[in-house]
């Protein structure tokens, strides 16, 4: 039984209704989809909050189905200990802080910049060493876009990978050239966020 409804309520819903029926008596499954796995490019990208927070979900679905994988952090210090990182301990998923924190603090870029560059090296003998089914390259969009690691070099080692390797990249302002060889891009929008109305980071929430 249904409880009393307001009238906004009980038009949305009945409006939701038809159109969910509707859709459901239109639904036909779409021809030429691939069956089996097949490693996938996922591009997680956008201003907005939740790249990483994503990428560390799909990490969690994946280690829950078997598939072995591992994070690489283009800009987290090695000694980080977030809230992921502890988890990621606990469920013994491996991942690499290769940064020195946050860029736009760094007091030396060159060290930023060959940081990541021994990052990726790291990062390109993970992903042609066929030991992994899934790993995370998070904000890695900051090595590429800042020229820091060669873009030519990336794309050949992503378009040389096991067919079967997934690799997820995260980070603002990703290479159009990345978009365009990527499987599946997201890009996540902020619409608001809790620190324009003065609330700091969050324990369990930021970090």
């Amino acid at each position: 039984m249904t409880a009393e409804l307001d009238p906004a309520t009980r038009e949305r819903r009945e409006r939701a209704m038809q159109e969910l029926a509707a859709a459901r008596d239109a639904h036909r499954k779409a021809e030429g989809v691939s069956r089996g796995r097949r490693g996938l490019l996922i591009v997680n990208t956008g201003n907005g909050k939740g790249k990483t927070t994503a990428a560390l979900g799909l990490m969690l679905r994946a280690h829950g189905r078997g598939l072995r994988v591992r994070m690489f952090q283009f800009l987290k210090h090695e000694s980080a200990k977030f809230g992921e990182h502890r988890t990621l301990d606990v469920l013994g998923v491996p991942y690499e802080g290769l940064g020195d924190g946050f860029t736009w603090r760094s007091k030396d870029l060159e060290n930023s910049a060959a940081m990541a560059a021994h990052g990726w090296s790291l990062a390109r003998a993970a992903i042609e060493s066929g030991e992994h089914d899934l790993i995370v390259l998070d904000e890695f969009t900051y090595a590429l876009t800042y020229g820091w690691v060669p873009w030519p070099e990336v794309e050949a080692v992503l378009r040389a990978r096991d067919p079967l390797l997934h690799v997820v990249v995260t980070g603002r302002d990703a290479l159009p050239e990345l978009i365009a060889l990527a499987d599946t891009v997201s890009e996540i929008r902020p619409v608001k966020h809790a620190y324009e109305a003065g609330i700091g980071a969050q324990t369990g929430i930021e970090y």
